[in-house]
């Protein structure tokens, strides 16, 4: 599949932004990985799709490792003010949406697809972890963040821009394919 056909793809699925580029750019940090365990987000250790469940980073890394391609998708959208709470909630549903449906286009044409969302994973309203497995392994989501990546790097190394400017809020995620 050709480079601006899985743009247009991702565009088509209501993605505002996307780009394709080398899966060798992704360099995962243990920094990142740090940031998780402080838990502002009360998903660490929580959650079957966050670490360390999700597993640690040398785990995340090597499965990143496996895929030559990834294409990077965003949503971003102008908020009225920096607390516009409401707008940034619609831009990160829009994301969320935009991400799944264009998921089962990818697992189509892609079936080893690795996506990583924005965000922690919100299939099920509550986890089974740890006391079962996942209910839904096909629908749950690791984000980024999770797999250790900074998502401004990420975004820089991938040619999109991770700021547009004051007043904006960009939403990203990415589906890494193509095995080495």
């Amino acid at each position: 599949m050709e480079t601006q056909e899985l743009m247009d793809l991702a565009l088509a699925a209501g993605f505002t932004h996307a780009s394709v580029a080398d899966a060798a750019v992704l360099k995962p940090l243990q920094e990142v990985r740090d940031m998780c365990a402080v838990n502002s987000c009360h998903k660490y250790d929580s959650c079957w799709s966050c670490p360390p469940a999700c597993g640690d980073l040398e785990t995340c890394a090597a499965k990143m490792a496996q895929y030559r391609t990834v294409l990077m998708v965003q949503v971003v959208g102008q908020l009225e003010d920096s607390l516009d709470i409401e707008t940034m909630q619609e831009l990160q549903q829009q994301q969320k949406e935009a991400f799944q449906k264009l998921l089962p286009q990818m697992r189509a044409r892609f079936p080893e697809v690795l996506p990583l969302g924005a965000g922690c994973c919100t299939v099920c309203k509550e986890c089974t972890y740890p006391d079962a497995p996942c209910r839904f392994p096909d629908k749950a989501l690791s984000s980024m963040e999770a797999y250790g990546l900074l998502v401004s790097q990420a975004c820089t190394d991938c040619g999109l821009r991770y700021n547009y400017g004051p007043n904006t809020m960009a939403y990203t995620g990415c589906f890494l394919f193509g095995r080495r």
